[in-house]
């Protein structure tokens, strides 16, 4: 009973608000790649965005039964809401009813989780997997069975196909069973050891091909990730803990206090295994994508998500370790109060920077485009929000050129596909594409002022010398530029 009531708080606090904040441009990218056609949509995985593939594919699923943004995004609900019983089961495996009973509520009102839940991305769908992935790993352990050993290569394959920092989340399991050993008895030890090497052989060769993408492209995807500095690593322990960082922190050691013996050695005792298990999960990828950072920036908050069940686990091993009862509830009362009281700040803002306004910019452009009118995008992924707000405006699921001014840069048919993105604009192409129209629409976004894009600059120079008459807005992360004869 008490695990549905918290069902049913997780989802309301998950849905409740879940349009309020305008879509964003990773928001529109999920949607308008879900919506373009199959053959556009495996080239532009294997050319530039294999990460999150499964997410995308099960979106695209999903956008035949509604287009609303509410909709799109309810689909991170479903996963998040489903990461509950998830995380409730592996916590109960790990350390019984009442530490599972807690974590759940903590991951119910937790605001890191309801943040990227409530967003059209992967980020929820990521976290019920390697959830998943972990819990049946535990259940292998436990119980060597063939069905377990499959469940725990399926998930764990799944999860670097939702994202590929899933990777970490191998390698965390690995390390902890290498260096911390097999909680088994002797016997069989060396037997569950070799199932799951054939287990991760089997991994490591369904994920390859987003292995030789991840070689193939380089850190390009993730080149604007900025390196962290104190401040942001502060943020992110706090929102990471649901606004109780230090609360947090206290209750995790005291819960590693009792095996602070045997926390660095080699055991084979559940009992201490287990501890180890979780803080390696815990600390081992945040410490190592921050170290890394150092030379090339890896570390971003929302990728880290996939370590907040081991926090949860840890708080509520360390709370359930309180002596008297009323004391646990008392705490658990506080801490869960404390945690839901920064919810409210997530339905109206981001952890991170500011929100684009491609969403205010599209809608300024409808409401004052004229007939004959064109329209640029300085480079071609700009494209995509525009594609998705006007869809939005237009009434229809798949965005065309046929609402608004004419697409005149990337345009390669009258919708969105792989050879949009892939578009090189000219001086030749520009004096061409806008031949007969008697005003162009130029949108510049994320066009930062230190170094601004060739594109940017070429329309700036080569347009003047056609439609000398401009005219200026600006809104967040977009500028709107209207050049006329």
């Amino acid at each position: 009973m008490v695990l549905v009531l918290l069902l049913i708080a997780a989802a309301v606090v998950r849905l409740y608000c879940l349009a309020c904040k305008p879509f964003w441009f990773d928001e529109t990218f999920s949607v308008e790649l879900a919506r373009i056609d199959w053959k556009s949509f495996f080239r532009l995985l294997w050319w530039r965005e294999a990460n999150m593939s499964l997410y995308y594919a099960l979106l695209r699923i999903w956008l035949h039964l509604g287009n609303s943004e509410f909709f799109i995004r309810s689909l991170s609900v479903v996963f998040a809401v489903a990461t509950l019983p998830a995380l409730y089961w592996l916590a109960k495996s790990l350390y019984g009813r009442k530490v599972a009973l807690i974590a759940t509520a903590l991951f119910a009102l937790n605001d890191f989780d309801v943040r990227y839940s409530q967003e059209a991305r992967s980020y929820a769908l990521f976290l019920l997997l390697a959830t998943l992935s972990s819990g049946f790993l535990i259940r292998f352990l436990r119980d060597p069975t063939p069905r377990y050993r499959s469940a725990y290569i399926v998930f764990s394959i799944l999860s670097v196909y939702a994202h590929f920092y899933a990777l970490l989340l191998l390698l965390s399991h690995w390390l902890v069973l290498r260096y911390a050993g097999v909680p088994a008895a002797d016997e069989i030890g060396p037997r569950i050891w070799a199932d799951l090497k054939r287990a991760w052989i089997t991994i490591a060769l369904v994920v390859a091909p987003l292995i030789v993408f991840v070689a193939k492209t380089g850190s390009g995807p993730i080149r604007w990730i900025q390196r962290p500095g104190l401040l942001d690593i502060f943020n992110f322990c706090f929102y990471f803990s649901g606004g109780i960082p230090f609360l947090s922190a206290a209750a995790c050691l005291l819960a590693l206090y009792s095996v602070r013996q045997h926390l660095w050695t080699r055991n084979h005792e559940y009992l201490h295994w287990r501890a180890q298990f979780l803080a390696v999960w815990l600390l081992f990828p945040i410490l190592l994508t921050l170290v890394l950072s150092i030379f090339k920036p890896v570390f971003y908050p929302r990728y880290m998500i996939f370590c907040l069940p081991p926090l949860l686990i840890l708080v509520a091993v360390g709370l359930a370790s309180l002596g008297q009862k009323w004391l646990q509830a008392a705490t658990v009362c506080v801490l869960l109060i404390l945690s839901a009281r920064t919810i409210p700040f997530v339905y109206s803002h981001d952890f991170e920077d500011e929100r684009d306004g491609a969403g205010i910019a599209t809608n300024f452009i409808l409401d004052h485009a004229e007939s004959g009118d064109g329209i640029l995008f300085h480079i071609p992924q700009i494209r995509v929000p525009y594609q998705f707000f006007s869809s939005l405006r237009a009434g229809h699921s798949v965005g065309s050129n046929d609402f608004g001014p004419e697409i005149l840069y990337p345009r390669h048919g009258e919708r969105l596909q792989y050879l949009d993105f892939k578009s090189k604009l000219s001086p030749d192409y520009l004096h061409a594409a806008v031949a007969g129209h008697p005003r162009i629409w130029v949108v510049l976004m994320y066009n930062g002022p230190k170094l601004p894009d060739p594109n940017a600059v070429l329309l700036k120079h080569d347009l003047p010398e056609s439609y000398p008459h401009l005219q200026h807005w600006e809104f967040p992360k977009v500028e709107v530029l209207l050049y006329s004869k």
